[in-house]
């Protein structure tokens, strides 16, 4: 009895609604590049939007080509392998699951 609870809550674990097993390659590459876009647009975003209370409350003349570059550009790469480490090793966890079953 014991064994199948422990079974059960594994399938169905979650995190933010992503069932954590069951990712084949394929959707795991697209779930790690989907991170890295979105992250690298969002960041950059609210880097775009500071610099632009920046340079009008402060009458500054600051690139927003910058924000591109030192905000959205490493943001997208550590969520990239952030994102690649996370999922890489989800998968791997289930390819594991699957031989040993």
């Amino acid at each position: 009895m014991m064994d199948f609870a422990q079974n059960h809550s594994r399938e169905d674990a979650t995190f933010l609604g992503f069932p954590l097993h069951g990712f084949g390659l394929f959707t795991s590459l697209l779930l790690v590049l989907a991170t890295g876009f979105f992250t690298f647009f969002a960041s950059t975003t609210l880097a775009i939007f500071a610099l632009l209370g920046w340079n009008l409350v402060g009458h500054h003349a600051v690139n927003y080509a910058d924000s591109y570059l030192f905000v959205g550009f490493p943001a997208g790469l550590v969520a990239l392998l952030v994102a690649f480490v996370v999922f890489g090793r989800l998968w791997l966890r289930a390819k594991g699951h699957k031989a040993r079953s």
